[in-house]
């Protein structure tokens, strides 16, 4: 970028545009590189900024920005880690702030469900460390402090460091509550010197309180002691202390070891977090403008509808339609002083700035920018003391440079072409300066008050008139740009509505050549023509746009009909569809109920007979001990068998009414039995052997079973349950099934008998029962129902 191309845009204005991009950024760095920001020359270039800022924007609009608050710079910190430093806490915090900004980004990214964009590269380049940043959280408490949990041994150390600390506070308080050391004390109170823990004492006191003195006060009435007793507790602080630091350096040493492994991840998460920041501050600043993307073109054509001014308030702003490089390469803008003429040249310049630095422009749609190598202005008082030029002098300078360096790729802007010289000359050099620029094919824009240069643009192919529009009613300019129509000064309105004698005003008149009489005669004819074919062109646009109107009303009554169709068609193919999916929905819940059904009944069948089963072996049992203890009891002798046992005999045992079957016989006559799922033995003498005859007649007659087993499931629920005397474990099971089984009876209240007592089997089946879902609610019996002994439960 050549030197003059950067003060044509000082020239411009574009760095206070730029300052304004700035106020968006959020990170120093981004900030710094909103202010260094600089057109691009290259299309794609520009276009793919343009792309980049409509992401952004298009983001802000549907969710605001991410945010950039913890992107610092952190490379320095980076290689100072990579060559084994040692980052303190703030720049350990540092880090982490940017590893939080980075995970922030990708969730952003990633709940974001619009249509792709050109910054989704950028976002998915990302990497965050996740376990870094809550390792450096998890340790690092705030600015200062290295958090207990950093570490066990630091979390130990600390604890000890208190122990010490409350030691020797517990050692001091004594001191200075006993009223012996009343009159050895110079106040009742414990402070520090040199980190040790110490008391303030009388100077003519101090040998009566044994210490070491660390200080004396001002005066010399008062000596810091730390008192014998403190020392040893004051030392063990201290070590600790020590201890404590060590350990502190250790783990940020290890924390700046892990940023270390990880610093070209870090460093490139901090580079595209800053990117990001410079586009979303184009994205702010494009809603805070109210700005559009305009078309970008290559073939030097800008055509700018409704244009204003960025640095202008955007509420008092007029906006200006201005084009060049279409039907004509030059204008020529002209009108009076404070109409509005250097402000339409710089907003041309501006605006094609802006949109090659990649940012929106406040413009209306459809306007249009090319993309030039370089953009030149001559604009404002150049006039130089300390050069010794004078204001012509200073804007021939400028100008001379501008023909060195123009050519078909530039953008060439005039202020006041020719002015500060003779009139005359003035306006030839102008016309020649204007003709040397159309020679190289730069394009171009002036401002002047030359009537010769009003003339050259209405008589030479490729150069237009323009004019800034002046109301000389009110004495004050509309600011409209009027294309194709020349400026008229309005000097002698002006002075006249202002008080300038007639006749004064006759005699400048009459001084004016008849050339330029009769042209400035025709201005006004030509303004006349001019608003008349703008009141048809208005009228024409606003035919046009009723016509394109009930075009789109006629299309979109077609589409309607068109939908409706489809609509009608689509909808009986989802009805029949739909009554499918339900009829297959309802088999399908049908028959996972059945199942579920088939799956809960095996489940209770299974749990009434283990339950059965277990009460059948507790009563076996019960006879068995019953039976020891009566055959301890009885004194009459067991009868001797006719022969001696075997296998498969049936034998009685005293006090068991079951018979037990013989299953073997040990060396040492040891007999082994059977009795139901019973197991035992037993010696010879201690049983009955039943006799042949005596297992004849048993065989005959069948036994009855003292308890029917179930086989399927009950078809009358039980409204009420015994689990007195049972364990914990087994009545959870037994009051398990015993809900269910109420469930599948449909009973909507039920009784648990589970007796008083110390009140353990009541808790576990309250606690059953405020797990089971089937409960409604339950509650303890009242008088007449058991009271605390029983609940009774109510059924969902």
């Amino acid at each position: 970028m050549s030197e003059l191309f950067d003060k044509s845009i000082r020239t411009l204005e574009l760095p206070r545009v730029l300052q304004l991009l700035s106020e968006q950024a959020v990170s120093p760095e981004a900030k710094e590189l909103a202010l260094a920001v600089r057109p691009e020359t290259d299309y794609e270039d520009v276009l793919r900024l343009l792309d980049q800022t409509d992401g952004a924007r298009a983001m802000i609009v549907l969710r605001g920005a991410p945010g950039f608050s913890g992107v610092k710079p952190v490379k320095d910190l980076l290689d100072r880690a990579d060559r084994g430093g040692s980052l303190n806490i703030p720049e350990l915090i540092r880090i982490g702030d940017l590893l939080y900004a980075a995970r922030r980004a990708k969730e952003y990214f990633n709940a974001d469900a619009a249509e792709p964009t050109a910054l989704d590269q950028i976002f998915l380049s990302i990497h965050g460390n996740r376990f870094l940043e809550d390792k450096i959280r998890r340790c690092i408490s705030d600015e200062n402090t290295v958090a207990d949990a950093a570490s066990p041994e630091l979390a130990d150390i600390r604890r000890h460091m208190r122990a010490a600390l409350a030691k020797s506070r517990q050692i001091l308080q004594k001191i200075i509550s006993s009223p012996s050391y009343s009159k050895v004390l110079q106040d009742n109170i414990i402070t520090q010197r040199d980190g040790r823990f110490v008391v303030p004492v009388k100077a003519d006191q101090k040998g009566n309180l044994p210490g070491l003195i660390h200080d004396v006060s001002s005066t010399g009435a008062t000596v810091f002691v730390e008192p014998m007793g403190v020392v040893q507790a004051n030392n063990e602080y201290a070590e600790l202390q020590a201890k404590e630091q060590a350990e502190i350096d250790r783990i940020l040493a290890e924390l700046s070891a892990d940023a270390a492994a990880h610093r070209r991840d870090i460093q490139w998460d901090h580079d595209a977090l800053v990117q990001l920041d410079l586009i979303f501050a184009r994205g702010e600043l494009s809603y805070k403008m109210d700005a559009i993307r305009p078309q970008v073109r290559r073939d030097g054509l800008i055509r700018l509808r409704k244009a204003r001014h960025p640095l202008l308030d955007k509420k008092t702003a007029v906006p200006i339609d201005i084009e060049l490089g279409d039907a004509f390469d030059t204008l020529v803008i002209t009108g009076p002083n404070t109409g509005g003429k250097t402000v339409s040249l710089k907003t041309l310049g501006l605006l094609t700035l802006m949109t090659q630095c990649g940012l929106h422009i406040p413009a209306g749609d459809r306007s249009e920018v090319s993309v030039y190598e370089r953009v030149l202005a001559d604009i404002g008082d150049e006039q130089s003391i300390e050069q010794s030029l004078s204001t012509f002098s200073a804007h021939m300078k400028t100008i001379v440079e501008i023909l060195q360096e123009a050519d078909r790729d530039s953008l060439i802007l005039f202020d006041e072409l020719g002015a500060g010289t003779d009139p005359v000359e003035g306006a030839a050099l102008a016309i020649a300066i204007i003709q040397h620029v159309r020679a190289l094919g730069a394009r171009a824009a002036a401002t002047t008050h030359y009537a010769e240069l009003k003339t050259f643009a209405m008589t030479t192919p490729g150069v237009e008139n323009a004019s800034c529009e002046f109301n000389v009613e009110t004495l004050s300019p509309t600011y409209r740009l009027l294309i194709g129509i020349p400026g008229k000064s309005n000097a002698f309105a002006i002075s006249r509505r202002l008080g300038l004698p007639d006749e004064v005003i006759t005699n400048a008149q009459a001084q004016m050549s008849k050339d330029s009489v009769r042209f400035e005669d025709v201005l006004p004819q030509l303004e006349a023509k001019r608003q008349a074919l703008e009141k048809r062109e208005q009228e024409t646009d606003r035919l046009y746009r009723q016509r394109e109107e009930d075009a789109r009303k006629a299309r979109e009554f077609r589409e309607q009909m068109q939908r409706a169709k489809e609509n009608a068609r689509s909808r009986g193919e989802a009805e029949a569809k739909r009554i499918l999916r339900d009829a297959r929905s309802a088999s399908d819940a049908v028959f996972a109920e059945l199942e579920r059904m088939r799956k809960e009944q095996a489940k209770a069948d299974r749990a009434i007979n283990a339950n059965e089963a277990r009460a059948e072996l507790r009563r076996q049992l019960n006879e068995a001990e019953d039976a020891i203890d009566k055959r301890d009891a009885r004194s009459e002798p067991i009868p001797k068998p006719s022969r001696p046992i075997q296998k498969g005999d049936l034998v009685e045992i005293p006090g068991v009414s079951t018979p037990a079957e013989v299953v073997g016989v040990g060396s040492d006559g040891t007999l082994q039995l059977k009795a139901g799922i019973l197991k035992m033995k037993a010696k010879a003498d201690e049983v009955r052997l039943i006799e042949d005859d005596e297992r004849a007649a048993m065989k005959k007659k069948a036994p009855k079973p003292t308890r029917t087993a179930v086989t399927g499931l009950r078809t009358a629920a039980s409204r009420e349950l015994d689990i007195r005397g049972m364990e914990t474990l087994e009545a959870e099971s037994v009051v398990e099934t015993f809900l269910s089984t109420a469930v599948m009876g449909h009973l909507e209240t039920v009784t648990i008998i589970h007796g008083k007592g110390t009140g353990a089997l009541r808790n576990a089946v309250h606690d059953i029962l405020r797990r089971n879902k089937n409960v409604k609610s339950f509650r303890l019996g009242v008088y007449g129902e058991g009271e605390n002994g029983v609940t009774v439960v109510t059924m969902k």
